[in-house]
């Protein structure tokens, strides 16, 4: 995978082993977060017992967003044993309203969507709020309940100014 944003730093491109890693740092968290001493012996990291202090006051966690890769059971079992989902398609299929529809049904047979978050995120125009209100509502409509305004391929600070002066999309 040539992903510069982690193999130029010196960490690991393997998914498998990115996935074995986070999985145990969500255990880590979660048990850290109980405010109990709390030790972790993984394949990737290992400690002995601490107490994490004060305990977070929000109940039974923080709640955590998950990226999830659709379709990946393995990847989207992660995210519904969680409180969110940030979804990927892979495979180079597109991002799209009806595969945020397809996780949202999948994630519905599974659990609960009550408290569940389906994040995603794009870029709207500042200069026409009701384009940028029509976008959200049709990711709303597919069943995401937030949007997140961002612009990996061409970031600009001078334009994130402007969006964020503009207001969040309505």
């Amino acid at each position: 995978m040539d992903d510069s944003g982690w193999g130029r730093v010196g960490e690991e491109t393997d998914r498998r082993i990115r996935a074995e890693r986070l999985d145990e740092t969500l255990q880590i968290l979660t048990g850290l977060w109980s405010g109990e001493p709390f030790g972790f012996k993984g394949t990737h990291y290992r400690f002995q017992p601490m107490a994490f202090r004060p305990a977070p006051i929000q109940q039974p966690r923080i709640p955590i967003w998950v990226v999830g890769a659709w379709p990946s059971d393995r990847s989207m079992g992660r995210a519904v044993r969680y409180d969110g989902l940030l979804p990927h398609v892979v495979g180079g299929r597109e991002m799209s309203q009806e595969a945020v529809t397809r996780m949202r049904d999948w994630i519905g047979e599974r659990r609960s969507l009550d408290a569940f978050e389906i994040v995603v995120e794009g870029t709207t125009s500042p200069d026409d709020p009701d384009a940028a209100s029509a976008e959200v509502r049709r990711w709303g409509e597919a069943g995401a309940t937030w949007w997140i305004e961002s612009d990996w391929e061409t970031f600009d600070p001078a334009d994130a100014r402007r969006r964020i002066e503009a207001g969040p999309p309505r």
